[in-house]
Formats: structure tokens, C-alpha cells, sequence
């Protein structure tokens, strides 16, 4: 996909290497991979293969990082490069540093090891027999499976599709019927467990299963959170495909399980009901020469249900649409997808795009001068990250940017989610529920023409409606 195959552009910085004997060297330098530098020499320097520095000095934010000792690898380059820098000891994920401005190290898990290794001591008995137990049936299902690969790989290519659809149709159904039954056995023994405890347990069994969950691109991906976060849009877009993927039969199978699980069914029904709103919204105004309506959805993601609404040309003439998110990558989708509708159906969406923050939303006083006023505001997971005051917060921001008489859904996971245990502890995937009281008290003294909670038909979803008053 796009943001995932597009290179870390970032710009030249200026920084300084200081030589063994503490002499400081200007450098032009570039991210050439996670873990080295392109450099530039200034002022005329020039420095053999080899050559090693006792550090590099790179500025951040008005401060500095003071890395190394490095070493220069001089390769053959056609922009004027002497070469890259490589740590000798310590090797630092630089886009971390260069786009994040933190310094982690490669192996900085290790200093964590001692805490690591003790932390078994604090399972349960039974929940160490449990994982256990559940380790050795998986590894037994895993080997199976991976044989049976094994028994057609040389067949043609029409063919393997063939077998392999048969055989996650018979027995990988009956691997699903055993997961489900063993999710059974985890929830018994962990409904009464603390907070402290769930993550306990739950850390516990992600590191025993940990060859198991990365047998699955869905599990891999919420567990790595390689952007940072849990609910990213490619978790999304893997949540709405809800498909077999994967590099062996079991890797499919493992893999389609939770995404048929509840708690994915209802992100999918989510997206269809906000699609459904929407829909309403454009019949409503479909008729009449007013002016577009405004559209904010917050945390945006993909934005996967314009695809669902925007079916003619007229349609895209409804609308403007302000797409939020904190993720930039996650904003790149969301352009891709108003780009290949507008070809589809030759007419200009109108769209904004803004990469902000709950942070930056709740530090700007006057929101609605800055981003304007909407008819209709919706965020459909955004609030499940939220803790209560925040949640409270943001929620009377939101608000103020309605006109008089607009409307705003926001989403939030219902407490009763039967997928909570199975995304928290083989996820990672951890979420702040509420009842309907809850949700409702998140307004607090807001006053509303309408208010309401719905649900979306699995009941793990529900959603705070509310009308502005006029």
C-alpha cells in the first residue's frame, strides 16, 4: 500500500561528528536507513573508509542528542554523499529520533530483561496451566496444517487454491470451534481479575503464544503497532476486507478468527450505519440550492464510508467533508480514496484535510474560528481511547462546532463486548468501555434539542446521538 511503501522523506540536517580527538566536524547528514545517515562533509573534510568518530550530535527542538561511536562506510554515490554512518555499539532507530525526536536503541529491551523474566512469577497456577495447555494444542494444530502445505505445494497453482480452500473450509472450521472454545476457558478464569492483573496475565500470554500470534497478519499488526497505536487504518482496512490472509493455510485461518469475531463485526456496522446517516442527511438535502453540507468526521482513518456514500456525481456535490486525524499516513489513505472516486465519477470532492490532535483540539480556545462550524460531526472509535475527563472534553468541543441545529454521533464500545478478553490479551488491543449512563454523563451540562443511545446490531457498539439545539 501507499504509506507503506513510501520512502521516510526527510530533509538534511545539519550536525556535527567529533573525531577521537574531540575535534568537531560540520556535516551535511540524511536518513539512509532506520539505523544510518547519508553524510555530507563541510568545510572541505574528508575522511577514509573506515574512519570512526567518538560521537555525532544531532539538534533537536533546541537541544541535542549526542549519539555514538560511529563509523563511516564510504559507498559509491552519485548526490555527493562521502558515504553513511553506522553505530559501532549502540544502533538507534533513527526515524524515531528524526521524526519523533526520540532516541530509542535496538537493543533497549534488554534493559527491561530482569523485569521480564520475573514477571511469570506473578501469574496464576491456573492460568499458567491454561497457556500452557493452549500453547501445545496450537503448536499440535500449527504442525498439521503446515504438513498438509507441505503435501500439495507442487501442485498448480488453480489447484493448491483449490485444496486449500477445502481444507479451511472442513478443518479449518473446526480449528475456529476450538478457538472459540478455549476464548470460552479464558474469559472464566479472567472475568475477575483487576486491572493490574489483566495486564499482567495478558502480557504473559502474548509472550507464550507470541510464534502463534505473529502466524497472523491481523494479530502481528495489533500487536507490533508499528505506527504507534492500536486501531490504525490498516488494522481498519484489514477489519473491513475480512479475509483469509496469510503465507500458509494456518496463517489464514488464525488470521480470519478475529476478524469474525464481534468485536470486528460491529467496526464493520459501524461504518454501514454512519453511511446510513449520512445517506439520510444527502436525501434530505438532495433537492434543495442551498450550500453544501459541512461534514466533520474525527479520527477519520480511511474513511472508507465515503466510498459507500459518494455513488454519482450529485452526490459529490451534497457535501464538504473535513477529515481529522492525528495520523498523517492514515490522512494519505483517506486523499487516495477521494482521488479514485472523483476520477470514478468526474467531479471534485469538495475535502479538507487536517492533521491534528485531541492535544492541539483541546488547546485551541476559539476551535470553531479555526476549523469552522458543521451540520454534522461523528467519530466513530476515537472516543474508545479516551478516559473519562478527556472523553468529557472533547466531547463539548465537538459540540461547539455545530451550527445551531446540527448534529453530532459519536461511537464508544459497550461494556458487554464479548471480544473484550480476546482483544486485550492476543491483541494487545486495549480499550476504555462504558454503559449508556456513562456515555450520557459525558455531556454533562450540554444542552441538546436530542439525545439518545443506539446500537448497531451486535450491540457491541453504541452511539451517543445528539441534536444542537436551534
Amino acid at each position: 500500500m501507499y504509506h507503506e511503501t513510501m520512502d521516510m522523506q526527510v530533509n538534511e540536517l545539519q550536525m556535527n561528528l567529533v573525531t577521537a580527538g574531540d575535534v568537531v566536524i560540520p556535516i551535511y547528514a540524511k536518513r539512509a536507513s532506520k539505523y544510518s545517515l547519508w553524510v555530507r562533509f563541510l568545510n572541505g573534510h574528508n575522511f577514509k573508509d573506515g574512519e570512526e568518530f567518538t560521537k555525532v550530535i544531532i539538534p533537536m527542538n533546541g537541544d541535542s542528542a549526542k549519539l555514538g561511536p560511529c563509523r563511516l562506510l564510504s559507498e559509491p554515490n552519485i548526490d555527493g554523499y562521502a558515504g553513511r554512518i553506522t553505530f559501532i555499539n549502540d544502533f538507534f532507530d533513527l526515524d524515531n529520533l528524526l521524526t519523533n525526536h526520540k532516541i530509542v536503541k535496538l537493543q533497549s529491551e534488554f534493559l527491561n530483561l530482569p523485569l521480564v523474566l520475573a514477571h511469570k512469577d506473578n501469574i496464576s497456577r491456573e492460568f499458567k496451566d491454561y497457556t500452557s495447555n493452549l500453547n501445545y494444542d496450537l503448536n499440535v494444530y500449527k504442525n498439521l496444517f503446515d504438513k498438509l502445505d507441505l503435501e500439495y505445494h507442487e501442485e498448480p497453482e488453480d489447484v493448491k487454491k483449490l485444496v486449500q480452500r477445502a481444507i479451511i473450509d472442513t478443518e479449518g472450521r473446526k480449528f475456529h470451534h476450538f478457538f472459540d472454545e478455549s476464548l470460552e476457558k479464558l474469559e472464566t478464569i479472567v472475568r475477575g481479575f483487576s486491572k493490574e492483573e489483566h495486564e499482567r496475565h495478558g502480557f504473559y500470554l502474548r509472550k507464550q503464544l507470541w510464534n502463534i500470534i505473529m502466524c497472523s497478519p491481523f494479530m502481528a499488526r495489533t500487536n507490533l503497532k508499528p505506527r504507534g497505536y492500536s486501531g490504525d487504518s490498516v488494522m481498519m482496512r484489514m477489519i473491513y476486507a475480512n479475509d483469509y490472509e496469510g503465507d500458509s493455510t494456518f496463517s489464514k485461518i488464525i488470521n480470519k478468527h478475529p476478524l469474525d469475531h464481534p468485536g470486528s463485526q460491529a467496526v464493520r456496522n459501524r461504518r454501514a450505519l454512519i453511511s446510513k446517516i449520512l445517506s439520510e442527511i444527502k436525501s434530505r438535502y438532495r433537492n434543495h440550492s442551498e450550500a453544501k453540507r459541512k461534514i466533520l468526521s474525527v479520527a477519520c482513518g480511511p474513511a472508507f464510508e465515503l466510498k459507500d456514500l459518494l455513488l454519482s456525481p450529485e452526490d459529490c456535490d451534497t457535501f464538504h467533508f473535513t477529515l481529522l486525524d492525528q495520523d498523517k499516513y492514515a490522512l494519505f489513505e483517506a486523499a487516495i480514496l477521494v482521488d479514485q472516486i472523483e476520477k470514478l465519477l468526474d467531479r471534485k470532492i469538495g475535502v479538507n484535510y487536517l492533521n491534528e490532535s485531541v492535544r492541539t483540539m483541546l488547546a485551541t480556545r476559539h476551535l470553531g474560528e479555526k476549523w469552522g462550524q458543521f451540520d454534522f460531526v461523528y467519530s466513530m472509535g476515537l472516543f474508545d481511547y479516551l478516559t473519562p475527563p478527556v472523553a468529557a472534553a472533547v466531547l463539548k468541543k465537538l459540540y461547539e462546532l455545530l451550527i445551531p441545529g446540527g448534529e453530532m454521533v459519536i461511537g464508544n464500545f459497550h461494556v458487554s463486548n464479548p471480544s473484550r478478553y480476546y482483544m486485550e490479551y492476543w491483541l494487545d488491543w486495549v480499550l476504555y468501555y462504558r454503559n449508556e449512563l456513562e456515555f450520557k454523563e459525558l455531556l454533562g451540562d450540554i444542552p441538546s434539542s436530542e439525545l439518545n443511545v443506539s446500537f448497531e446490531d451486535t450491540r457491541v457498539q453504541m452511539f451517543l446521538h445528539v441534536r444542537k439545539n436551534e
